[in-house]
């Protein structure tokens, strides 16, 4: 019996060394080594060199002046990181009948310029209430009120989306996207007009 308990012990403290320590940090150097900026979380820096976010996770947005992200259920008053979630409302759902409603009457109301119906997603939240991606139709929907807000031709701002719009992984794997952070960080460092500042 003792020398079984022995056995069970050592294989016990081999499994926790190789799969507790030795794996993890072999993981954590190789990826440190291959892709440091994506292994750090993706982090972006303003002008300045201070970091303000990460491109894998969404931010509000309220000004004119920015594109503005999906909804997020995620934490009190959304984009929460540390409360990662969707709202779980179903389909018959009256409370998500009437956010949603009320969030295309005000889209509408602020995007006077921009014709209807307005896109899917930005009126339902992802399921992480984290999606930093919007569709490249939501984006182009937006450009009449920014361009509007930094006293720009919407030209101009219409180019800008038009270079950030990513086709699908791989070729095959998800839908075009356009990032809403780093297009909003192109507003300001493209200095269109003077606004300054994320809201």
């Amino acid at each position: 019996m003792g020398k079984t308990i022995i056995i069970a012990l050592r294989v016990a403290a081999v499994t926790l060394l190789v799969t507790g320590i030795v794996y993890p940090l072999a993981v954590t150097l190789t990826a440190q080594i291959a892709f440091p900026r994506r292994a750090n979380g993706s982090m972006l820096s303003n002008g300045g060199g201070v970091e303000i976010g990460s491109s894998l996770i969404a931010q509000a947005f309220s000004s004119p002046a920015y594109f503005h992200p999906r909804p997020s259920a995620a934490g009190a008053n959304g984009w929460d990181a540390s409360a990662s979630s969707g709202s779980n409302l179903g389909p018959t759902s009256r409370k998500l009948r009437d956010r949603a409603l009320g969030d295309v009457k005000r889209l509408l109301a602020e995007n006077p310029d921009a014709s209807p119906p307005v896109p899917g997603e930005l009126v339902t939240a992802s399921a992480s209430g984290l999606d930093p991606d919007i569709s490249p139709e939501a984006a182009f929907w937006q450009v009449a009120r920014v361009a509007r807000a930094r006293g720009v031709p919407p030209d101009r701002v219409r180019a800008l989306v038009d270079t950030f719009v990513e086709g699908r992984t791989f070729g095959v794997l998800g839908e075009p996207r356009v990032n809403v952070l780093l297009l909003n960080l192109a507003l300001d460092r493209d200095k269109m007009a003077a606004y300054q500042g994320a809201e």
